[in-house]
């Protein structure tokens, strides 16, 4: 077993267990108290310290950045798993590590058990780092916002069905809920915005660059948002109209990068 290896083993079993101790006590009916919290996120600080060096291992290549599908998978993964412990500081979010602190786990599950693909990115342009940036951070933010639109969800219909559940006692009212999922919502449209204003100087041939389903889908999710956050400030959408707007333009950025890009990488073999 390799140094990063053991790395990434030690840094899944710290997320499993960060994650094991928020839902023992959700699912046990506990409320999660100070002593618990802290404990909880400084497991996941070591999960997400540890998991950093095994990205730059997969990461920095010879002759450039390794951005290969698994490789920006874990990346992504990481990043909300930091936006999240950044979060947890102020906001009740430490529930949402229940589903994010497995997905950073399975994701380097995954980065070690598949053979490693070279897909690198050498010599590259300020703007296009900038746009990898903030495309990076953009998935992230709205990844979170989708989640939170999930649990919006799920707990509107619990109140409204009079069935409370575990987790709801750990999150703040719905009205804060949906004030801290536009808030998402917000900073991750601004950074998309930038990430495709970054990104479209570098099109050269969008056909042969094998871009055209990536841009299509990423405007379209654009659009997508666009339209929501017009609607909240125009119509005051709020409730279902805004949870189905959130679930839709996070699939279809989803689409555009995840989708297209395990297209080329798996289907048709190409970077």
């Amino acid at each position: 077993m390799t140094g990063t290896h053991i790395l990434a083993f030690s840094s899944i079993i710290f997320y499993l267990i960060a994650a094991l101790l928020i839902a023992r006590k959700l699912f046990n009916e506990q409320s999660i108290d100070q002593k618990d919290k802290t404990f909880a996120l400084l497991l996941g600080t070591a999960g997400l310290t540890l998991h950093a060096f095994v990205l730059h291992t997969g990461l920095m290549a010879t002759h450039g950045i390794n951005l290969n599908l698994v490789n920006v998978a874990s990346l992504v993964a990481w990043l909300i798993a930091a936006l999240l412990l950044i979060g947890s500081i102020k906001q009740p979010m430490e529930s949402l590590a229940i589903i994010f602190f497995p997905v950073a786990a399975l994701c380097l599950i995954v980065e070690q058990l598949v053979p490693e693909q070279e897909q690198i990115a050498s010599g590259l342009a300020l703007g296009l780092q900038l746009h990898i940036l903030f495309s990076v951070l953009s998935y992230s933010l709205l990844s979170i916002a989708a989640l939170q639109a999930m649990l919006l969800a799920i707990a509107d219909a619990r109140l409204k069905n009079r069935h409370p559940m575990p987790l709801m006692r750990v999150l703040p009212p719905l009205q804060k809920m949906e004030t801290h999922l536009f808030l998402l919502i917000w900073l991750g449209f601004t950074l998309l915005t930038i990430s495709l204003i970054t990104g479209f100087p570098f099109i050269d041939d969008i056909l042969g660059q094998h871009l055209i389903h990536k841009t299509v889908l990423s405007v379209i999710a654009w659009i997508v948002f666009a339209i929501l956050l017009c609607g909240r400030l125009r119509f005051g959408w709020r409730g279902r109209m805004a949870i189905r707007f959130t679930l839709a333009g996070m699939i279809t950025l989803l689409l555009a990068y995840f989708g297209s890009k395990a297209v080329l990488e798996l289907i048709l073999h190409t970077a």
